[in-house]
């Protein structure tokens, strides 16, 4: 899977990861845009290091979308403790 296939994964997966967890963010939609993107990456690096499961093989594993949505939703629950529940 390229860089651009991750981003497209990442884009999908912050969208599940808020639908997943409701609510306002500290950073509104580009920052949890970003952090799909970037939770996207971490989970698909974790899965490959930690659990020894490839996510590279294709864009429709299943394997691959649940590290995606798990590192975006997992990045997500971390951005609102550190900086917050909601915008003032």
């Amino acid at each position: 899977m390229g860089i651009l296939s991750w981003i497209i994964l990442g884009l999908i997966a912050g969208g599940i990861a808020k639908f997943i967890l409701p609510g306002r963010d500290p950073g509104g939609l580009i920052v949890t845009t970003l952090i799909g993107i970037a939770g996207s990456f971490v989970g698909g690096w974790l899965s490959s290091s930690l659990l020894n499961r490839p996510v590279t093989a294709s864009f429709y594993d299943p394997a691959t979308w649940i590290a995606a949505i798990a590192g975006a939703f997992v990045l997500l629950v971390g951005y609102r403790i550190v900086f917050g529940n909601s915008r003032d």
